[in-house]
């Protein structure tokens, strides 16, 4: 969950403020966009699902937002491109031709109609000839909400400073990266990173099968990707329009209905990045998630992978701030860190690098622009230094990772402003 507000930031290496424009990047999911979807009482949006929670999430919905982007002009260009992918699959089909692009809507997720847990941005389009054949596409280069950007951009800028040439394998197909997403939401976070990373295996828990529901019926999630208890998918073969609209992007998501701690206790898999956003129904992240001698953060390092692993948690900032109009960069946050927030980061710091943490390994947490969230990050196999005086080389070396982050995976957005705000090392 996120809420918005208007911040600055002071601007400690300017040398790296033009980088973030030092290009034009048409990204979808730009904050300037978010008027579009946060009025969930706006008469322009609708209800396009609603179910109660049987696991404390309450009434879990998602409302449809007209979107701007793109416009009418770039639909012949999808409908285009669903052809061709239709030509390559079905061979001598008498429907090539016929797609349509309904149109584009973002859709967000909500529990008990107040908190808003996720943002995607939808593609609906039908083939003409066959009947049934609407479909609900999640556009995976779009991620509307800053904090989510910022765990995607410290995640992939500190596993590539720890580890650079699994991430490079990745990309090129080369090597798998293997990656465990606890939280599921809307599906954008997964479905980011099995899209721009080709080598990417993406598990996924979740422990509402109502949210499950919700982004795969109304948020456009692949349905191959739900697993059963067993370990195997609940639908045996992706139906044509998966193939069609995923390109086996699909068989690279798993998706747990499971508590996250069930499976990591059960889990023998070993994950090079982990990512945590678990937030329930009263927009609580569940004490047993990091309390320091609970069962999950006992059991969370044995999943991580010993040389390089990396974990990234999104909390909500629980500190009071002040506006500073004397900053120079509008619309970027530098906020402290509360007592809660403090504890998670030492909590998890102490589980995954050990007491001291005077061996490999550092965590450092940074502010998100826009919004009221703190990215929290930990990391083995970097030998981190704990003086704050050399605070700046550590971040130096964060963000020119992440100016390669961004050309290597070609990001839709600068990873630069969601590192260096409130950059501090825990």
């Amino acid at each position: 969950m996120f809420n918005p507000v208007r911040l600055n930031l002071k601007s400690s290496l300017r040398r790296y403020s033009t980088a973030i424009n030092r290009r034009h990047i048409e990204d979808e999911g730009d904050w300037f966009y978010s008027s579009e979807w946060w009025n969930s009482g706006s008469s322009n949006s609708r209800t396009v699902f609603r179910e109660v929670s049987d696991t404390g999430n309450g009434v879990v919905s998602v409302l449809a937002h007209p979107s701007s982007k793109p416009d009418r002009s770039y639909w012949p260009k999808t409908e285009r491109w669903l052809e061709q992918r239709h030509a390559e699959l079905f061979p001598g089909s008498k429907h090539e031709g016929e797609f349509r692009v309904i149109g584009y809507e973002w859709r967000t997720l909500h529990f008990n109609d107040y908190t808003r847990e996720s943002t995607v941005k939808i593609l609906a389009a039908r083939n003409e000839k066959e009947p049934g054949s609407l479909c609900f596409m999640q556009q995976a280069h779009c991620l509307a909400v800053p904090y989510v950007k910022s765990m995607v951009s410290a995640g992939l800028a500190t596993i590539l400073l720890s580890n650079g040439d699994l991430v490079k394998n990745a990309v090129r197909s080369k090597q798998n990266m293997n990656i465990l997403c606890i939280g599921h939401g809307g599906g954008s976070l997964p479905l980011f990173l099995a899209s721009k990373i080709p080598g990417a295996i993406v598990h996924t828990v979740e422990i509402d099968p109502t949210v499950i529901s919700a982004s795969i019926q109304a948020m456009g999630f692949p349905a191959y990707s739900v697993m059963t208890s067993s370990g195997k998918r609940v639908y045996p073969k992706p139906n044509p329009l998966d193939k069609l609209l995923w390109k086996g992007t699909h068989e690279r998501l798993l998706l747990f209905n499971s508590d996250a701690e069930k499976f990591v206790l059960e889990s023998t898999d070993m994950y090079d990045i982990i990512f945590i956003d678990a937030y329930d129904g009263e927009d609580i992240f569940p004490h047993k998630l990091w309390e320091p001698n609970s069962p999950f953060l006992r059991n969370l390092g044995d999943r991580l992978h010993p040389d390089h692993g990396t974990v990234v948690v999104n909390l909500h900032t629980d500190a009071d701030f002040v506006e500073d109009d004397s900053l120079s960069q509008p619309g970027l946050s530098s906020l402290p860190m509360g007592r809660h927030v403090s504890k998670v980061c030492g909590a998890y710091k102490y589980a995954l690098l050990g007491k001291g943490s005077s061996g490999n390994g550092f965590a450092y947490t940074v502010s998100v622009p826009w919004v009221c969230n703190t990215s929290l990050v930990v990391c083995r196999g970097f030998v981190g230094p704990e003086e704050s005086s050399i605070s700046n080389l550590v971040l130096n070396s964060l963000l020119s990772k992440a100016l390669e982050v961004e050309k290597l995976v070609e990001m839709p957005f600068s990873c630069l402003q969601y590192i260096k705000g409130g950059f501090t090392l825990v």
